[in-house]
Order: structure tokens, then sequence, then C-alpha cells
């Protein structure tokens, strides 16, 4: 993950987070892992470890700033969802209304719209917190005529606590271990990866959940295994 941040820089950085967050093509992307290890190399204990990998490539010595970084998260992860709920409220009926897409179904399209209309605000924040899920969640509210006024304050909400959020536990956690625990540089590798490990499980796990509590997904599942046509789309 450093060195992927370390290649990419700013402009790579502003470009996963805005891809992650509406592009269909971004579910795969670690938006987690990379705002927090993103908030990390900006801290005192992220510095220390860039000087080191600069000394040991024979390469320039990186830097982030974390203003830097918190604006233009924050910016990519709202427009990233804007577009895709652009997406989905112009193209997304038409798209995604095939019996046999794997991804949507004409049936949940109805369900997401009720489930919107109800719960519009609070899943639109929660889903930036849940991976693949934060990728198609703005679409669906387009698909489901999800009110523009409601979506927007909520992605404005949802945007701020996650990019920002996120990025400010990595910040603080490097901070902590230079300042407080007086951790070495060539020791912060050893208590950095077990953490973004634990982000990532931890991430990843209501979606685990969700198929292994829903009926219909563990029969569709079945069904596929079997070779048979499953009778209800995931």
């Amino acid at each position: 993950m450093v060195e992927l941040i370390r290649t990419v820089g700013y402009i790579g950085l502003f470009a996963i987070i805005f891809a992650e967050s509406g592009l269909l093509i971004g579910f795969f992307l670690p938006g987690d892992s990379l705002l927090f290890t993103a908030g990390f190399l900006a801290s005192s204990a992220g510095e220390s470890v860039l000087r080191e990998l600069a000394t040991k490539t024979n390469t320039p010595a990186l830097s982030f700033s974390l203003p830097i970084l918190l604006v233009g998260f924050f910016v990519c992860a709202v427009i990233g969802d804007n577009v895709g709920y652009a997406f989905g409220r112009r193209v997304g009926v038409r798209l995604f209304q095939r019996e046999d897409n794997i991804l949507f179904h004409k049936k949940n399209i109805v369900r997401a719209q009720a489930f919107y209309e109800k719960h519009g605000g609070k899943t639109i924040i929660l889903a930036r917190f849940i991976p693949v899920v934060r990728t198609f969640a703005p679409i669906v509210a387009g698909v489901g005529h999800m009110q523009y006024r409601m979506f927007l304050i909520f992605n404005l909400i949802g945007g701020a606590l996650w990019a920002l959020g996120v990025t400010l536990a990595g910040y603080f956690l490097g901070n902590w271990l230079i300042q407080t625990l007086h951790i070495q540089p060539d020791e912060i590798d050893k208590i950095l990866l077990p953490i973004i490990v634990v982000i990532l499980v931890i991430s990843v796990l209501p979606v685990v959940l969700h198929f292994a509590r829903d009926p219909e997904i563990r029969a569709a599942i079945r069904n596929r295994g079997k070779g048979a046509k499953p009778t209800e789309s995931v």
C-alpha cells in the first residue's frame, strides 16, 4: 500500500477515491486502507517511513500534506457519488433491468426505491464504510429516484465522515506511535501491516454477513453451483 501511494501520488490517490465512490469499475479498489495509509504517511511516523524508503531505494524523498489529502479526498468522494447518482438516474434502469443480470434485478430496483424512500439518508452514510456497497449505493439511489437534495446532504455528511475520518485516524495513529510510544521507523511496518489487515477485515465483514443471512442470495449461489439458472439474481 505504501509503494502504491508513493507511485501514484496525489493525482492517483484522488482518482482512486473518485472511481471507488461512484464508477462501476471502482468497486474493487482499496478505499479504506488507502485513506488510512495516506493519512499515516502524512504524519511524523509516515515521514520517517518515506525517508527510510527513499534512502533504501535511492529515490527522491516524498512527503504528503494532510490538508491537501483531506480536501482532495473529500471533494473526490462527494463528486464520485454524484457521478454515480447521475449515472443511475439517467441510464441505470435501462442498463440493469435485464432479468439475468448478476448485479441488479428489476425487483431489486423496486426494493431499492422503497428502501431509499424510508432509509435514504442512513443508507448513503453507512454505505461509505462498506466496500463494494459504497460504489453501488449512489447508483442505486439514482435508479430509485431518491430526491437529489436529500442525497446531496447525506452524501456530504457521509463523504466527510469517511474521507476525513479514516484519513485523520491514520494521521493521529502515526503521530501517536512516534510521539507517545517512541517507535523507531524500522519498526513501524510491523505495527502498520496488522492494523491495515484489521481494517480490511472489519470493512468486508458486513458484506459477508449480509450474504450469509440473505436466503435469496444463498439460494442463488446454490443454484449456480449446481449449474442451474438462479431464480433470483444477486
